[in-house]
């Protein structure tokens, strides 16, 4: 019975990566990349109102109105039943109480209906945005390469260090496309951003670490074998894994989705969608990318050993 193999079709799941790289690299040039006021300081202001309306609604007067990148999310509160509006507006500025009666005037005109009085409203310093943007990206950076010097160390007997870059590969491929999910769908980079990329690094190491186990144990046990059918047996036997387990978060976080876009929850939207993404990623990347990437570097590492030990052979005896 022939099995497919993951290795000969290498240059198709390269080829389907860079295309999933144009297309975010095309999205990034049309949308332009938005940071949420976590990353870049301004103002957060929170309304009660009355009748129904949806975040997206009152966030987009707010930007018409004052001319700056803001988010609106809606909450409910259990106590007394007041429905409530949260609008982010980012910049390295807030509002002064002027500014902010004179937009609360303008925003009932744009929603007569909705009667908006002002609930609650606070600053964010730049300094502190900056502070946080420089710390997200550090705890990111720590833990890619962590998973290095973890994997360097774990796989050594199957040439940790290539295995390591491997999965290195494999999971900045993963932030790449969460990344350009929210540049498409038009998701602020904020601290929602951060908690999926962390998400997606465990999640998604966690598969290529069982395939790259699976990796050291075939070669133990068919010592006579060659690097991709090794390679390929052990995707085989894991894929049904990945699929699982990623089929379960895939569908979960997709409902997430689907009750929080039905709720107006931006929050968790902004968590839920790209994480569906990333997900999908973190399978299709740790059985298609990593594998065959291991299986390229080792067998051209192996060849350059040869090479130097042919040569070193050939090498007259020394007097």
């Amino acid at each position: 019975m022939k099995f497919f193999s993951f290795y000969q079709h290498r240059r198709t799941f390269f080829l389907i990566s860079a295309i999933i790289m144009v297309i975010g690299i095309i999205g990034v040039f049309i949308n332009g990349v938005h940071l949420d006021i976590q990353f870049t300081g301004g103002a957060i202001l929170k309304y009660t109102y009355e009748g129904e309306l949806t975040g997206e609604e009152v966030a987009t007067a707010a930007s018409e109105i004052l001319g700056r990148l803001a988010t609106g999310q809606i909450t409910k509160d259990l106590t007394t039943g007041e429905s409530r509006v949260v609008l982010n507006l980012a910049g390295e500025y807030g509002m002064s109480s002027d500014e902010q009666a004179d937009f609360l005037v303008k925003l009932n005109e744009r929603f007569p209906s909705a009667k908006f009085v002002s609930a609650e409203s606070s600053l964010v310093q730049p300094f502190f945005g900056r502070r946080f943007l420089e710390r997200s990206i550090l705890a990111v950076v720590l833990a890619l390469f962590l998973i290095l010097i973890y994997e360097w160390i774990t796989f050594r007997k199957i040439g940790g260090l290539l295995a390591g870059l491997a999965a290195l590969v494999a999971l900045f491929h993963d932030l790449l496309v969460v990344f350009f999910t929210c540049v498409i769908a038009g998701i602020p980079i904020g601290d929602s951003f951060v908690a999926v990329s962390l998400s997606i690094v465990g999640y998604s190491i966690n598969a290529t670490i069982v395939i790259f186990d699976r990796i050291r144990e075939n070669r133990r046990l068919h010592p006579k074998e060659s690097l991709e059918t090794v390679a390929d047996l052990s995707m085989r036997q894991s894929m049904m894994r990945s699929i699982n387990t990623n089929l379960a978060v895939t569908v979960s976080v997709a409902l997430i989705y689907f009750l929080a876009t039905r709720a107006s929850l931006d929050s968790v939207i902004a968590f839920a969608l790209p994480m569906t993404f990333g997900s999908i990623s973190g399978c299709y990347t740790s059985t298609c990318l990593a594998g065959p990437l291991w299986v390229i570097w080792q067998k051209q590492r192996d060849k350059r050993r040869g090479e130097a030990a042919s040569a070193k052979k050939a090498e007259p005896a020394k007097a």
